[in-house]
């Protein structure tokens, strides 16, 4: 409901017909709308991590660093647009939420930050991101344009693994010239 509505017009009673329990029965579970809230960034934010964490994690030891950011856009996008409404409710919501709650969240998006800033950090040092690439900018717009892609990505597009290696494929080889003919 927060993904649909938005944290400020969605309403307990809202939420409540949504899981087809009367809007107090709610109070049993979160004391505020604003916790309830609260849990829907943290899940949303850890389900995506944890499915980036784990599709990179688990490759051998011998990909490449752009094998590795590819399995992590491929992962992030089918958590988003697969698997979690959380996801895109956080992104939605996030700017909405009461400081205090976004104060406690932004440790974990800065940890999500951080897991991609160590990846893209390791491609340059190995030479697979030129030298001159201002990692921070460039994670900064990566991030920003896999976070949207629920505003604008419907089924009948490519299918999420085919988007993902075309977004490799521009990240490092370029939109310029003749990469990608």
């Amino acid at each position: 409901m927060f993904r649909r509505k938005g944290y400020d017009k969605t309403t307990l009673k809202d939420i409540g017909a949504l899981a087809h329990i009367q809007a107090p029965a709610i109070y049993y579970y979160f004391s505020s709308k604003e916790q309830l809230l609260e849990e829907v960034l943290n899940i949303g934010i850890a389900g995506i991590h944890d499915a980036v964490r784990g599709a990179v994690d688990g490759m051998a030891a011998s990909s490449t660093h752009r094998e590795r950011v590819e399995a992590a856009i491929r992962a992030h996008l089918t958590s988003l647009l697969q698997h979690s409404d959380y996801t895109a409710a956080n992104i939605i919501n996030y700017n909405l939420a009461p400081r205090a709650i976004r104060e406690r969240h932004r440790v974990r998006r800065e940890q999500y930050a951080d897991y991609w800033r160590a990846m893209l950090q390791a491609a340059q040092a190995a030479g697979e991101i030129g030298p001159g690439v201002d990692l921070t900018l460039l994670r900064l717009f990566l991030l920003s344009a896999l976070f949207w892609t629920h505003e604008w990505y419907r089924k009948d597009h490519d299918p999420i693994e085919d988007m993902a290696a075309k977004l490799s494929t521009m990240l490092f080889d370029g939109i310029g010239g003749t990469a990608l003919e």
